[in-house]
């Protein structure tokens, strides 16, 4: 497939367009400057994601947004949203990927509070633009899928390939921890590129280990919406 990936020098972004690349998925790099070690991988396109135009983004089959908004201007989050939003309506056949956060997630299964409830207010402003942001994804005609990732997001944990998933709530893994490393979270993203069962969803996972456990044993395992096994996939 032939996939873009907006802040494809961001840490998210980064993940992403190499697991993709490693599956020989053809993938373009999208980065408001030139990055020299992107050349011999990735097509690029150097351009502000607030420049980019239904052109730039007519001829892929997905695009994944991994823009995150620098401190002091979290309201970008949103912003972009709604330029995004404002191209891919127009590009239905696309799918439009979202690295979102876990603010919108619900705190259990039951669905009455939200995870944003649980953030202290003086680091708010990024969630709740993100949160805001995902309301309007829903609400597009976009062809989106929307990922959150656990409660706690570590740029530094291991790939471990090992994951859960799950849909609008906090799930734990066996060590009972909401967590997932940036490099699982970038495994999950691109085996739901390649298989597409969260069209016009939004999804999470949780990484099988936390980053103090060993992996060998524990086996891949995908889950339902109520977070039961339904399945190995090793």
């Amino acid at each position: 497939m032939k996939i873009a990936v907006i802040a494809a020098s961001g840490k998210a972004g980064r993940l992403i367009a190499n697991e993709a690349y490693l599956r020989e998925h053809e993938v373009t790099a999208i980065i408001r400057s030139p990055n020299p070690e992107f050349n011999d991988k990735y097509g690029i396109i150097v351009k502000d994601l607030f420049d980019l135009e239904e052109a730039d983004l007519e001829d892929f089959d997905i695009v994944v947004n991994a823009f995150n908004s620098p401190m002091g201007e979290e309201h970008l989050h949103k912003t972009a949203m709604r330029r995004l939003i404002g191209i891919m309506e127009n590009l239905p056949d696309i799918r439009f990927f979202v690295v979102g956060g876990a603010a919108s997630l619900y705190t259990d299964a039951s669905m009455t509070k939200m995870v944003i409830t649980m953030i202290p207010p003086q680091f708010a402003a990024l969630p709740q633009s993100m949160l805001e942001a995902f309301g309007e994804l829903k609400t597009s005609k976009v062809n989106w899928t929307f990922m959150s990732p656990a409660y706690t997001f570590d740029a530094n944990g291991p790939r471990t390939g090992r994951y859960t998933l799950g849909t609008d709530f906090l799930i734990n893994n066996r060590a009972g921890q909401s967590y997932i490393s940036y490099a699982d979270f970038a495994v999950a993203l691109v085996d739901e590129i390649e298989r597409g069962d969260f069209i016009c969803k939004r999804f999470t996972a949780v990484s099988d280990t936390g980053p103090e456990q060993g992996v060998d044993e524990l086996p891949f395992r995908r889950v339902a919406k109520d977070g039961e096994s339904v399945g190995d996939n090793d």
